[in-house]
């Protein structure tokens, strides 16, 4: 079982910056991709980043130039820096990672409040 656990959600106005944190601990060989996704009111939950183990990196279209991601790969964390952030950012933020054990699993955070105000 890997748990995940997220911080750094908040509110912020149009402009500004958040660095969201996730970090997993639990019982695995080892964590593959780690990634952030989000899900604003009404909507699906949509890939936001996405790293590997490697450090390749891949952004969804609408946070490119704006958001990064990172991890250590020794702490099993990932994090990511939101800067110029615009209303349609607001969303739960989500971390995600995929562990092996027996078998390969995606494991999810509890998921974190990020508002962007106008």
């Amino acid at each position: 079982q890997v748990q995940l656990v997220e911080s750094g959600g908040g509110l912020v106005q149009a402009g500004g910056s958040l660095r969201l944190s996730c970090a997993a601990s639990g019982i695995f060989i080892k964590i593959t991709s780690m990634g952030w996704y989000r899900q604003a009111p009404g909507k699906q939950r949509e890939l936001v980043a996405i790293i590997t183990t490697a450090g390749n990196r891949n952004y969804t279209d609408s946070v490119k130039g704006r958001f990064t991601i990172s991890r250590d790969n020794a702490e099993n964390t990932v994090v990511l820096q939101m800067n110029s952030l615009k209303p349609e950012d607001t969303a739960v933020y989500y971390c995600n990672a995929e562990a092996h054990l027996v078998t390969v699993r995606a494991y999810w955070g509890q998921g974190t409040q990020v508002t962007v105000s106008s």
